[in-house]
């Protein structure tokens, strides 16, 4: 079974910045599409960032200039950067990808179970 864990969360001061990592592991044959997501109780899960297997990039305004996502296809991994931090970053943060394992012949959806990003003095 393919799976997606999310590292690098925790609690980060206002003003700070942090590296979010996803490492997706199994019988994978190929990664598509990478993305983080956040959702706060209450809400709707919102795309923070995506990448595609060329590295283009898309971002949410909220996190625009100040957020980088990236990825390293030979390691299946995705990052994701937010500078200058607000409590309004504060999230479960998830990672997303569209996969072709060795029983499938078009790409499947794949979550992370999220990582917590609390950002507070």
């Amino acid at each position: 079974q393919v799976q997606l864990v999310e590292s690098g969360g925790g609690l980060v001061q206002p003003g700070g910045s942090l590296i979010l990592s996803c490492v997706a592991t199994g019988r994978i044959r190929r990664v598509y599409g990478m993305g983080w997501y956040r959702q706060t109780p209450g809400k709707e899960r919102e795309l923070v960032g995506k990448v595609t297997v060329e590295g283009h990039t898309g971002y949410a305004a909220s996190v625009m200039g100040r957020s980088t996502i990236s990825r390293d296809n030979a390691k299946n991994t995705l990052y994701l950067q937010i500078n200058s931090l607000t409590p309004e970053d504060t999230a479960v943060y998830y990672c997303y990808a569209d996969i072709d394992d060795m029983t499938t012949s078009r790409p499947d959806s794949y979550w992370g179970r999220g990582t917590q990003v609390t950002v507070s003095s």
